[in-house]
């Protein structure tokens, strides 16, 4: 990791917190593996002020662009978990992908998907957008 640790803005671990108690009895498995690693992600995580974060950092509603492949690249919005919509490009925090995600900074990389078949990922960028997230979020 760039920083050497995970690094969240206060706001940002607040609503992942809530996001995580309002989902916490969810029945789909697939979620409750993403919300499992959310939360253990966010737990470790070092929470900074908004002035002290870092700008290259994985925001909630951040534009990140990820490079799978050499000169293949994807850009997309990592969102609140009721607006992900791939088709328009926005991923939700409480999908694997999503929560494997925030906290981290460019030049990270991740890995990605199946023990059969993990692909890996590197951020090769995020624009932060400081859209007002509301309590209906989740």
């Amino acid at each position: 990791m760039k920083y050497g640790s995970l690094i969240m803005e206060k706001k940002d671990y607040l609503t992942l917190k809530r996001i995580l108690n309002f989902h916490r009895y969810y029945e789909d498995y697939a979620h409750k593996d993403a919300l499992e690693q959310l939360g253990e992600r966010i737990d470790g995580a070092l929470v900074e002020d908004e002035s002290d974060m870092p700008d290259d950092v994985v925001r909630l509603n951040s534009k990140v662009t990820v490079e799978f492949a050499p000169g293949a690249q994807q850009t997309f919005q990592l969102v609140p978990s009721t607006r992900g919509d791939l088709k328009k490009g926005k991923v939700s925090v409480v999908s694997t992908f999503g929560a494997s995600l925030v906290g981290l900074a460019v030049g990270d990389q991740i890995q990605f998907g199946f023990p059969t078949d993990v692909q890996s990922f590197k951020i090769v960028g995020v624009e932060q957008s400081h859209q007002l997230l509301s309590s209906f979020d989740f």
